[in-house]
């Protein structure tokens, strides 16, 4: 399996491309020949990016609003052949203390939207026997998180959703993976609600990796069919070790979280 050809009639559409792992993806993706659709809430980041990549489509919308993502379609200048699904954000925090209205935001974008682009677009893409589907998960998605529980809970979510359409599209021509970066500087942290530096202190240095690294990597993976890409030997050391360790031994070290204090 690999990605689609570029074509002047196709395209690839990266959600949340505005910023961090999003517009990393979608420069990785311009570097191999691909037309793009941009897509975040922020239309100047946007230009921006198109801008610096030699002009490409941008559509500001917010993905969390199910009835502005049913426009999107209609919008897309092309044919999707590729779908990265990477918008998301985090809150941090126990339930006892959580904003009802964030985490149902939370819930719409990081597990609604995934769900609903790829029942838009992945019909497509089977009826044409070509396509490509990046969803962006989390090192999160393999363990529980304490003060982060619906985030950690929707990346959980992708990583199954993800691999059950890894086996629902075997021999369609279409491929999908899910992409599971561990801590990575993009600024997502600081929408959670804590500092570059209280992550840097939390998380060791050798578990980090630069944002054009795990996009790099995220579609070399997907080019390669493969299911779940996981930038970083320690990373993927870790993921592995969180879902073997029983849970009543990994839940003390993980209250170490700095949004439960």
């Amino acid at each position: 399996m690999s990605l689609p050809e570029p074509g002047p009639d196709r395209v690839a559409l990266v959600t949340g491309a505005s910023s961090g792992i999003g517009a990393e993806i979608a420069r990785e993706l311009a570097r191999r020949g691909h037309r793009l659709v941009l897509v975040a809430r922020s239309e100047d980041r946007l230009r921006a990016l198109a801008d610096e990549l030699g002009g490409h489509q941008v559509i500001a919308l917010d993905l969390a609003d199910r009835t502005a993502r049913a426009t999107l379609p209609g919008r897309v200048e092309g044919t999707v052949d590729v779908l990265v699904n990477n918008a998301g954000f985090s809150t941090m925090g126990p339930v006892s203390r959580a904003d009802p209205e964030a985490e149902l935001a939370l819930v719409d974008l990081d597990v609604g939207a995934v769900v609903d682009l790829c029942a838009r677009f992945v019909p497509g893409m089977v009826e044409r026997r070509r396509g490509a589907v990046l969803n962006v998960a989390s090192t999160a998605a393999f363990q529980p998180l304490p003060a982060q529980a619906a985030y950690g809970g929707a990346k959980a979510f992708v990583l199954s959703y993800t691999q059950s359409l890894v086996g629902e599209l075997k021999g369609t021509g279409v491929t999908a993976s899910c992409l599971c970066p561990g801590p990575v500087h993009t600024g997502f942290g600081e929408r959670a609600g804590f500092t570059q530096e209280e992550a840097e202190a939390a998380l060791p240095r050798a578990m980090w990796v630069e944002a054009a690294e795990v996009a790099r990597q995220a579609v070399d993976g997907l080019d390669r069919g493969r299911m779940v890409v996981i930038p970083g030997v320690v990373n993927r050391v870790a993921a592995r070790l969180a879902q073997v360790t029983p849970r009543t031994l990994l839940l003390p070290v993980l209250r170490s979280h700095p949004g439960l204090k």
